[in-house]
């Protein structure tokens, strides 16, 4: 699989502490190293490239959203520059829960390792924002979908500007208190898309979250396009020009294991982030470490069964459309596992799926979204196709990169189906839905 070489950009994009993070830029517009503040500087160029397998349309290289294209209406830049038009606001759909949303991030440093992708010898440090269902958002803001730096960065990176479009804003109150009437609550983890921010799995996050769960999604830095840390450092992506993509996933899995060991602390009452941050009220009481699950996109998707390989504690996995690397797929994997793929991708056509499915020992099914493409399986889903006319990017093209799948209903049938896997495998909730083909959701197949 091959990266794709980070398109260089003028300049450092930053990330709000204490928000839900920001967007790298889609995907795939990074900042060089040179460029970066703090100590990025002088740690190897980032090139974005792996040595394999990278012809297949569900490939990591792809993990990010169409380019902007020139052919913008003249009358929209006209009107945008002489303020004479409302930005365009840009949406991801609301929960479908019943209960409301919290979020806050955390900054968290693993002294046990080093960070493979610099050449100092410093420690491996992550941040990661975790939803959960709150008790009450009064008195606590909606946090952005990103800050304003960066969310500037974002647009100019598709041909747009702040006058054009507005993004979004989560359905997460930051360290709004947990609903403790809950009780314990079930943990889910979630990795990106290759060179991708933590904020690409936000629609299914805050979702998950609105149905009892508590949900922590990850930023690995140096592969992530950017991660931006307390006191306004940037940490850009350094994976370096020969690296594999069974080392990115190995180093994952160890990001994910450090994070449910961070999970642990908090259970134990403990605060783990390491400028001691405020957590908000009633969660180390509400953490169930016994039921702990995991999905991811992409890469990401990857992840999970490396993740599950390396950390028992993972009771139940489902992969985006990710396409595996290494030896990690050829190991007996006895917990619950799903395959959830686009349109063109199924373990018919990806010999690595076909690898995991022979040893994949405990419940396991093979599901697959008809009309949906690999991008659909991000937040890109929702976003793109809603600036597109702005930045140039015509219906076929669309087409080309999400599939013909109505964007809202892509996404809801995603956050159906990972509900009836996670609330069947981590709680007990035997569903039908995942049993065959439903009238309610015929774009979903059952791959036998």
């Amino acid at each position: 699989m091959r990266h794709r070489r980070p398109r260089q950009s003028s300049r450092v994009i930053a990330r709000a502490v204490g928000t839900t993070g920001l967007l790298a830029v889609v995907l795939g517009a990074g900042v060089s190293p040179a460029m970066a503040a703090g100590k990025s500087s002088g740690t190897p160029t980032a090139t974005g490239y792996s040595p394999d397998d990278d012809t297949m349309p569900w490939s990591p290289q792809n993990d990010e959203a169409p380019l902007q294209h020139q052919a913008v209406h003249p009358t929209v830049t006209a009107k945008a520059q002489h303020g004479g038009m409302t930005p365009q606001q840009l949406s991801i759909p609301a929960p479908t829960g019943k209960y409301a949303v919290g979020t806050f991030s955390m900054h968290l440093v693993d002294k046990t390792r080093t960070d493979p992708y610099v050449v100092a010898n410093e420690a491996r440090e992550l941040m990661v924002s975790v939803w959960y269902p709150a008790a009450s958002t009064s008195g606590h803001y909606a946090a952005p979908y990103m800050p304003s730096l960066s969310g500037a960065s974002f647009l100019a990176s598709r041909g747009l500007t702040t006058q054009e479009v507005s993004l979004p804003t989560t359905a997460g109150h930051v360290l709004a208190p947990v609903d403790t009437k809950l009780g314990k609550l079930p943990v889910l983890l979630y990795s990106t898309g290759l060179h991708s921010d933590r904020s690409m799995g936000t629609a299914l996050a805050e979702d998950m979250a609105s149905r009892g769960y508590i949900v922590v999604t990850v930023d690995h830095t140096h592969d992530a396009s950017e991660v931006q840390f307390p006191g306004n450092r940037v940490e850009v992506n350094t994976m370096p020009s020969n690296a594999h993509s069974s080392v990115t996933l190995n180093v994952r899995a160890d990001d994910i294991k450090f994070v449910i060991n961070q999970l642990q602390a908090i259970a134990n009452g403990k605060d783990p982030d390491a400028d001691h941050a405020t957590l908000p009220k009633g969660l180390a009481g509400a953490v169930d470490m016994s039921k702990i699950g995991m999905f991811g996109w992409s890469l990401g998707g990857a992840a999970v069964d490396t993740s599950m390989q390396l950390d028992s504690r993972i009771k139940a996995g489902a992969d985006l459309d990710g396409q595996f690397f290494g030896s990690a797929p050829g190991k007996n994997l006895n917990r619950p596992f799903m395959l959830f793929s686009s349109g063109t991708h199924n373990r018919n056509d990806d010999s690595s799926w076909r690898t995991l499915w022979s040893h994949l020992t405990g419940y396991h099914l093979d599901i697959q979204l008809h009309g949906a493409a690999h991008l659909s399986f991000s937040d890109n889903e929702a976003l793109v196709p809603e600036y597109a006319r702005l930045a140039g990017i015509s219906q076929s093209q669309l087409q080309q990169q999400f599939g013909t799948i109505d964007p809202d209903r892509a996404i809801e049938i995603q956050r159906v189906y990972l509900a009836a896997f996670f609330d069947q495998e981590l709680r007990g909730r035997h569903s039908t839905l995942l049993e065959g083909s439903s009238s309610s959701y015929p774009e979903i197949g059952f791959v036998r």
